[in-house]
């Protein structure tokens, strides 16, 4: 039998994965995902599963789960270096999606993919992991670290998350409890939050010609990775006191306001959304100028600085406002709920 290539013997490290940097990598994690831990979390670090005990006193629990990634925003961190942020990111997107129905995490797990796997990579990006769990009161109780040689060109990578969390049947939120004459609140977001950075960064390096470590126009000197790799806020904190409160929530991320906020709607009601009660964050503006993108165009792959809207009657808005000032985070009458057919309505035109 012939062979085209040498018959030198072959181990796994020659066909592209090192067993040594996935030990380290483990090693260098114990510490984070221990720094996670909450009552409901059981079992040790490195099992094959994550365990977790349902917390008592729930009459009707249901569990909510989701999963999600961080979309090209990792190309920024990847490219910046930075890569302690995008984890972060991953764990409040998903928080703030189980969120809108009224779940509150239990737990989560992570998904990372090499093409080469460095352990300092994989630390920094489970310590954003570990940090946005930590925010959230959500325990880390298990996920993965794969090296696939072929699948990802080094020095790329890709990560994705899953998050289980738990609340009463009677108290979950959604369109069935949206009514006529409902207000929509907004909540102010942090930047692009995890969405639209296909048509940013398109934008970033071929209109505006600039690379992640040059300053961002009109950002008072803070540079493109900066701006693009802010964390996507959480939401949680600020709202578990006020839940009683709403009937339903939109987690406004791919698709923007009329991709996400018909999702919070019943089929004979829209949502009439004034785009003048808020003032458009600068990064938006420069992006769109420079892109030369259309309006429509802008609020269908951006947040446009709304990262949440909350959908409650007039009597109640206050307690959502006042809430999120104590949060420090801005919230503002956004519209009113209307008679329609499910659908947004920017400044009175169907999306």
């Amino acid at each position: 039998m012939s062979h085209s290539h040498s018959d030198a013997p072959l181990d796994y490290r020659s066909a592209g994965v090192d067993i040594e940097a996935a030990d380290d990598a483990k090693h260098r994690l114990a510490k984070l995902v221990q720094s996670t831990m909450t009552s409901g979390a059981r079992g040790a670090f490195g099992g094959f599963g994550g365990m977790f005990r349902v917390p008592e006193g729930y009459r009707a629990p249901l569990l909510v789960a989701s999963a999600d990634g961080v979309g090209t925003k990792i190309k920024i961190a990847i490219e910046a270096g930075r890569h302690d942020t995008i984890g972060h990111c991953l764990v409040n997107h998903c928080t703030n999606d189980i969120l809108v129905q009224g779940a509150i995490p239990l737990y989560f797990l992570d998904y990372v993919a090499f093409g080469k796997l460095e352990p300092p990579v994989v630390e920094g990006v489970v310590a954003g992991v570990a940090a946005g769990c930590r925010e959230n009161a959500c325990a880390l109780i298990g996920g993965e670290t794969a090296e696939m040689p072929g699948v990802y060109t080094p020095p790329d990578y890709d990560l994705a998350g899953f998050i289980t969390g738990i609340v009463e049947e009677d108290a979950v939120l959604g369109s069935a409890r949206v009514q006529q004459g409902d207000v929509l609140v907004a909540l102010g977001g942090n930047g692009l939050h995890t969405n639209g950075y296909s048509l940013a960064r398109r934008i970033i390096s071929d209109r505006l010609a600039l690379g992640v470590h040059d300053v961002f126009p009109d950002a008072n000197g803070a540079t493109v990775a900066d701006v693009m790799l802010k964390v996507h806020r959480s939401y949680l904190q600020c709202l578990k006191p006020v839940l009683g409160h709403i009937h339903a929530m939109a987690h406004i991320t791919g698709g923007g306001l009329p991709g996400n906020l018909n999702r919070a709607l019943p089929e004979t009601l829209d949502a009439d959304v004034d785009t003048s009660t808020w003032t458009i964050p600068s990064e938006f503006r420069v992006l769109a100028e420079a892109g030369q993108v259309a309006s429509l165009e802008m609020f269908r792959a951006f947040n446009m600085g709304v990262g949440m809207v909350v959908l409650t009657s007039s009597a109640n808005v206050s307690h959502i406002t006042t809430r999120a000032a104590a949060c420090g985070i801005a919230a503002w009458e956004l519209g009113k709920v209307i008679p329609g057919t499910g659908r947004v309505r920017l400044d009175g035109t169907v999306t």
